[in-house]
């Protein structure tokens, strides 16, 4: 993912543009890899690790109804955690993900490796579902790749 993170590095350097990250299951893994690469601190003004549905409210700014009616774990949610956190941070584009990493929490309607990602900017909100396999770290690892991925398609 190191080179992917660079790439993506390069294109908001080029393109003078600013990213936030607002994660839940992933608890900062997202915002880690970011940093990795030397120079970030041009692009990646800064991140919220919304583990609690307690921080997404009163930090990021995500709604209780919207939690209420959707859950932690859903479209809605990610999208609320993208825009507000982009908005929270003056970024130019705020992504987020949310979902549930095991190996316990999961149900039939919302399984161990259900993820959401979602990306904001100011005209904006992309989000994807995804259903991973495997254990806690792979399924962590796989929706901060997917989430990069996303963030360079977007690009």
């Amino acid at each position: 993912m190191n080179k992917l993170s660079r790439q993506i590095g390069t294109i908001l350097t080029d393109k003078k543009l600013t990213i936030s990250t607002c994660e839940s299951c992933t608890g900062g893994m997202l915002g880690s890899i970011i940093t990795k690469t030397p120079g970030s601190s041009t692009y990646f003004l800064g991140g919220i690790t919304a583990y609690s549905n307690d921080v997404k409210q009163r930090i990021v700014g995500v709604q209780a109804h919207t939690l209420k009616k959707y859950g932690a774990v859903s479209a809605a949610v990610a999208e609320e955690m993208s825009s507000r956190v982009r908005r929270r941070l003056k970024t130019d584009i705020g992504l987020s993900i949310t979902g549930i990493a095991g190996p316990t929490g999961g149900t039939k309607k919302k399984p161990v490796g259900l993820v959401f990602v979602s990306i904001a900017d100011k005209k904006n909100v992309i989000t994807k579902r995804f259903v991973f396999k495997g254990t806690r770290e792979h399924i962590r690892r796989r929706a901060c790749r997917e989430a990069l991925l996303l963030l360079r398609r977007s690009l």
